[in-house]
């Protein structure tokens, strides 16, 4: 990963997040900061790239929409791009400040991107400490991306520059003031890039040396993500993409294969939500194209 592939995937997560927050009702949720963090310019250009790439998306709906710039945008974006990473970030926040309620001190977000939470929660500066571990280039980017916002770096955030898909290095978390207490984990649209043994290995490595009672939420492909078209063959549409983007999809998972991957280092899965569940959660009654992916899971993961 180069610094210009690191920021440009930081930099459409936040689009989407950017785009939902100030176009779509209701929100699912609601990133307000995430517009203070990529230039107009960088909004637009993706904004155009986008429209310009209809005819990949569905031939059809570009033949439908031909001319209508803002409808083309808003069906790319709600039918490809938002879904899950919308839906992901409101179910591990939500299991997040339920943690924090009973006593949660430590936060570790593995693959941070541009992530906004301690900025929007800035009353859990004195109660939780926030570590967000990303590759080097993409920790660099947004640093300088706070900086042109303005935004002050909060005393309990650690930045922990660490290329951890290809080897969990534990010291480096400690060495940036991490103990091992019990500790809350997101790995939030990693594992689709991972092998199945890479992401056992991180998982293992990740919860060795923690107490009962840590946990993490993840979102993982099923069985079906090779095989699946999906509402508008965005699956699909997904899969290409990822290849085309020089990071492949390497696995996807039964549950019972992530009940025992997951077993295998000590922890229980508390909730799982399938795909019609996240739907009934989280897109239920909506008037636009938004509704949940195909093939995605989320688990919620506690160590016995």
């Amino acid at each position: 990963m180069n610094k210009g592939e690191s920021s440009l995937t930081s930099l459409i997560s936040a689009f989407s997040r950017a785009y939902h927050s100030q176009f779509d009702t209701p929100k699912i949720f609601d990133d307000y900061l995430a517009k203070d963090l990529i230039t107009e310019k960088e909004f637009n250009d993706i904004q155009t790239n986008m429209v310009q790439g209809i005819q990949f998306f569905n031939k059809e709906i570009a033949e439908k929409l031909n001319g209508n710039t803002e409808e083309l945008l808003k069906w790319i974006v709600q039918i490809q791009l938002s879904p899950t990473p919308l839906a992901r970030a409101a179910y591990c926040e939500k299991v997040l400040l339920n943690e924090v309620m009973l006593g949660l001190q430590q936060y570790v977000i593995l693959g941070a991107g541009l992530d906004t939470f301690s900025f929007r929660h800035p009353e859990l500066e004195h109660i939780l400490e926030i570590f967000e571990i990303d590759h080097p280039a993409t920790q660099q980017f947004k640093e300088t991306r706070l900086n042109e916002a303005h935004f002050i770096l909060p005393s309990n955030v650690h930045f922990v520059a660490m290329d951890f898909t290809k080897r969990f290095l534990h010291q480096t978390l400690i060495n940036s003031g991490f103990d091992n207490n019990k500790t809350f984990f997101s790995l939030l649209g990693v594992s689709y890039y991972l092998t199945k043994e890479e992401t056992s290995s991180l998982i293992e490595h990740l919860f060795a040396n923690l107490p009962s009672g840590s946990s993490i939420v993840m979102d993982y492909a099923d069985e079906n993500l090779f095989k699946e078209k999906g509402l508008s063959n965005r699956v699909d549409n997904m899969v290409k993409m990822a290849a085309a983007s020089g990071e492949p999809m390497k696995s996807c998972f039964t549950y019972e294969e992530m009940e025992t991957m997951l077993e295998k280092s000590g922890l229980l899965i508390y909730e799982h939500l399938s795909p019609s569940n996240i739907n009934e959660l989280y897109f239920d009654n909506r008037e636009d194209y938004l509704t949940a992916f195909e093939t995605i899971h989320y688990v919620h993961a506690v160590k016995k």
